[in-house]
């Protein structure tokens, strides 16, 4: 049972004051275990705002290096990162932001092999990835597991988001039923601190209990008409990760 300390509702005072998160909310965030892939445009908000939100247990998994062209919005690191891992470099950031959360980091790209091994224990899973691939072999761990998935994508000056529980809603094969193109996508910073941040109010929705998630729904953000809209989504009887739930 992760009981709060004294220290715990200083640092968190001013959130465990908003209605029917409380203390209890408090408690459910200390102990609850995230698994995040991803630390870039869209890892970097949602592991900094998990961070000082009071999270208990951030899991990372990134097997990228820094490159220069990644600084515009991957503000996890910096000029010095340079050639070092993400993993790493996000690890270090984290744990200035919050000594006291626990953070295991895996410097090595999630496979089919070892996402097992490296989300073994969570409570939920994060999508920050930057490609379908990697995006289904996470949804079909959530949906084997029955794990909370946040998803969150982006593209130059548009994003999305869609919050998935295995078995009540649609999974990611169920929205992107057709492979979509890799490709060196434009993307200015501002898009997926939004998104990123939209993911992790998603997730402390999630554990504290209070306000209504994006089940079934899509959100689409358009930021050069500066525009909200959703989409209705609806399961694929058929779909071959989720149609058997």
């Amino acid at each position: 049972m992760a009981t709060l300390t004294e220290h715990d509702r200083t640092r968190f005072d001013r959130q465990i004051r908003i209605p029917r998160w409380g203390v209890a909310g408090q408690e459910r965030l200390k102990r609850a275990k995230v698994g995040i892939i991803g630390t870039g445009g869209l890892g970097s908000p949602i592991t900094i705002y998990l961070a000082v939100a009071g999270i208990g247990r951030i899991v990372l998994a990134d097997g990228d290096v820094v490159e220069r062209s990644n600084l515009n919005r991957q503000i996890l690191h910096w000029d010095r990162d340079i050639g070092r891992k993400k993993a790493a470099s996000a690890e270090e950031k984290l744990r200035q932001l919050n000594p006291e959360m626990e953070i295991i980091s895996y410097d090595r790209e999630s496979t089919g092999e070892n996402i097992e091994e490296v989300f073994r224990d969570v409570d939920a899973v994060v999508d920050a990835l930057d490609n379908l691939p990697s995006r289904f072999l996470l949804n079909e761990f959530a949906v084997r597991h029955r794990l909370p998935l946040f998803h969150g994508a982006v593209w130059g000056l548009e994003g999305r988001a869609s919050t998935i529980i295995p078995g009540k809603t649609v999974c990611l094969r169920c929205i992107y039923a057709e492979e979509i193109p890799e490709e060196v996508f434009p993307v200015a910073g501002v898009t997926p601190a939004l998104i990123g941040v939209i993911q992790a109010t998603e997730v402390l929705k999630y554990f504290t209990g209070i306000g209504e998630l994006l089940l079934n729904q899509l959100l689409i953000y358009d930021g050069e008409m500066m525009s909200f809209s959703k989409l209705s989504l609806k399961r694929e009887s058929h779909c071959p990760v989720c149609g058997s739930l």
